[in-house]
């Protein structure tokens, strides 16, 4: 049955260090274009030149980021701490946007189960939700695997705020590789409004030139500046390499500086071609013969949606544990290898490699995870409507 009119559904991101969570909400921004949504994406970090649908408008609020992957501070666009005044200016925002759009659908990205530092804005924004109409969808939209909580009663505290404000937890993976089990302890506790939509991968679009990176070697270490190392590892690995006959092409991110972005396109390094990061990367992976990688959510749905070899080196500083979850899962199914960071040398990188290129690098993993999440969205508006 088609709903009454409309549906506009508003998102709300917070990216503080790399893009990762703002890309895979625009990801997600699009496939509810796509399938005929309005949607407006409220973004709290900094501004970045990413791809975004046309159809979806970009709500830019006042930017915070923090430092560090240790998150214990947070910085304001000039580089100070926010004080109440920011806080209080940024919310009477995030408010009015709301209240302007008046949607039907509104969805968090990672919080209650992540972005505690933003509750300021966000519990008024629930509440608001909540006293506009019993009929809004309120969805916490979730990558594969979570950071564990370290501090004693966080999950309670969580299950707490789902309970009270939300009507479903929309994971964006794949059961068959991650259950919200494997890295929520109290997921058994909600396991009534959570759901899989698959990865979100990114949508098909030709940017890459004819011919243009085949059977090459790709590098890149995600959107910060914690990837040096791989970067600089996978220089001085490809003479000793077995792929030392292919081109490497060694990704930088923007957050690399320019000194050290030199330091890396030493012109003695043949074979290799370094450039700053690249908006058809998914292209890029899709033509090559092995990449050399962190393990984030976006860039393994990348590998994924590919046949590439891969080797992975985890993101693991400030006890993060997220990507080492994941690239052991994946490990573990086969599909990539696994370099802790702390293992990461030059022998190491090599070994690695050779492992991958004799896996099966097939795997049968839900990648419509944009499509599906519409899909599933449109069904809960319209089973809320009916019981009206």
């Amino acid at each position: 049955m088609p709903l009454s009119s409309p549906v506009r559904a508003l998102i709300y991101v917070q990216h503080l260090l790399g893009i990762g969570h703002l890309q895979r909400s625009l990801r997600l921004a699009a496939g509810l274009a796509q399938q005929g949504f309005e949607v407006e994406l409220a973004s709290g970090g900094r501004p970045h030149a990413l791809f975004k649908a046309e159809s979806v408008k970009l709500r830019q609020l006042p930017p915070v980021y923090s430092p560090d992957g240790s998150f214990s501070r947070l910085l304001d666009s000039n580089d100070e701490e926010i004080d109440e005044h920011w806080r209080s200016t940024r919310r009477q925002q995030l408010l009015d946007i709301f209240t302007a759009f008046a949607p039907q659908v509104l969805i968090t990205e990672t919080f209650p189960f992540g972005r505690r530092m933003m509750r300021f804005e966000l519990i008024p924004l629930l509440e608001a939700a909540r006293k506009q109409s019993q009929n809004i969808q309120i969805i916490a939209s979730i990558r594969d695997i979570l950071q564990p909580k370290s501090k004693p009663g966080r999950n309670q505290e969580v299950c707490d705020l789902i309970e009270r404000y939300y009507d479903h937890v929309l994971v964006h993976g794949d059961s068959q590789v991650a259950c919200l089990a494997d890295s929520f302890d109290l997921a058994d506790r909600i396991a009534d409004k959570v759901s899989y939509s698959g990865y979100i991968s990114q949508s098909k679009n030709q940017l890459t030139a004819e011919g243009e990176g085949l059977d090459e070697v790709l590098v890149s270490a995600g959107g910060s500046a914690t990837g040096l190392a791989i970067l600089k590892t996978a220089i001085a690995a490809r003479p000793l390499s077995s792929l030392n006959h292919l081109h490497w092409r060694i990704l930088v991110s923007p957050s690399i500086d320019e000194v050290q972005f030199q330091m890396l396109a030493n012109p003695a390094n043949e074979g290799i071609s370094i450039e700053r990061n690249r908006p058809d990367f998914s292209e890029l992976m899709q033509r090559a013969r092995l990449s050399i990688s962190q393990a984030g959510y976006n860039t393994v749905t990348d590998i994924l949606g590919s046949k590439v070899a891969a080797v992975v080196i985890p993101y693991a500083e400030a006890d993060e544990i997220e990507q080492s979850k994941r690239a052991d899962l994946l490990q573990h199914r086969g599909r990539l290898v696994a370099l802790s960071q702390d293992r990461l040398s030059v022998s190491s990188l090599c070994n690695a490699i050779e492992q991958a290129c004799n896996l099966n690098t097939t795997l049968e993993v839900n990648l419509a995870g944009a499509t599906n999440s519409a899909k599933l969205i449109y069904r809960w508006l319209q089973q809320k409507e009916t019981a009206k």
